[in-house]
């Protein structure tokens, strides 16, 4: 009985008994939840593209993040190191295009997989021969991004906001609205998403395979970015933030590896609910860490029931 005290009722009565420090922990949840839709989003979009899993997204993150604080270095202005930043994302768009994807047209999926993982391996030798293996502070306020917080006081509690973290989810919910609209809106997303549904018939009306492969990994290597910047403001820039991609794995296997909204909500979801588990259930039962395998678990539950993800096309072969 004990047992059960502590599990069904006493999470809920901690909760009830605190609800500013709930909100705390939502918010934190909310924070890390816009981070792993962001990666997972880059996930998405190359496999909807060209149905290849990106392996090397989370050392896009990082090559991006060093990419901007290695130009700041070298005495580039903040404001002219962010695009220019961009300009190198979209050279290694085009270089990926030209030198592993298109030779590899038409193999199977595990080649293109392996060649992420090439990907991968190539941008931390690079990157380290580049920038070096030292951590780096993002240039947070160089780029204008507040770092004071904001207090409130509901139920008479108190509930901390740091404005890094509000501006990093303001930021994400433009950039995902933006990408939406242009999903849906442009010449160009409605053929990302055709080549999505059926990449013969796309190619068939004559839309570019290798455009519509670099425009995807640039806008991979956009969100790349984004995330960098808000990952390097929280945790400085090293090769230590890759691992974060690894969190979106769960995100996918939640969402649905096609679904650009399963990638938003599945992060969103796996944000707050582990950080909720891990204050009121991890910390007094298991003592703590329960962060560091809580999305899998809940991830593998779904997969028991709906293999596809809660948002994947469910798929029906006849026989």
């Amino acid at each position: 009985m004990e047992f059960l005290n502590d599990v069904l009722v006493q999470p809920f009565a901690d909760m009830a008994a605190a609800p500013d420090f709930l909100l705390q922990v939502l918010w934190e949840g909310l924070v890390g939840g816009v981070l792993y839709a962001l990666i997972a989003l880059g996930f998405v979009l190359i496999y909807k593209s060209s149905r290849i899993f990106n392996f090397a997204q989370g050392i896009m993150v990082v090559f991006a993040a060093l990419t901007l604080v290695g130009l700041y270095e070298k005495g580039v202005p903040a404001l002219l190191a962010l695009p220019l930043t961009l300009v190198v994302m979209l050279i290694l768009a085009m270089t990926i295009e030209r030198v592993v994807l298109r030779p590899l047209v038409n193999q199977p999926d595990i080649i293109l997989f392996m060649a992420t993982i090439g990907i991968t391996l190539f941008l931390i030798g690079f990157g380290e021969l580049i920038f070096g293996g030292e951590n780096k502070v993002m240039i947070t306020e160089q780029l204008f991004i507040p770092t004071g917080s904001i207090v409130f006081e509901p139920f008479g509690g108190f509930v901390s906001i740091e404005e890094k973290d509000l501006t990093a989810v303001i930021g994400a919910m433009v950039l995902v609205a933006a990408l939406l609209v242009f999903l849906n809106k442009s010449k160009i997303g409605r053929a990302i998403r055709a080549l999505g549904d059926d990449h013969q018939a796309a190619l068939s009306v004559g839309i570019s395979l290798s455009t519509i492969w670099v425009i995807v990994w640039f806008i991979a290597g956009v969100i790349a970015l984004a995330t960098g910047i808000v990952w390097g403001a929280r945790a400085g820039v090293s090769f230590a933030l890759e691992v974060i991609a690894f969190k979106a794995l769960p995100v996918l296997m939640l969402g649905g590896l096609e679904s650009v909204m399963g990638a938003i909500i599945g992060g969103l979801a796996i944000g707050i609910l582990e950080k909720v588990f891990e204050i009121y259930w991890g910390q007094p039962l298991l003592g703590g860490n329960t962060e560091a395998w809580f999305a899998y678990m809940l991830a593998l539950l779904v997969l028991l029931f709906r293999p596809q993800g809660l948002f994947g096309e469910k798929i029906i072969e006849r026989v």
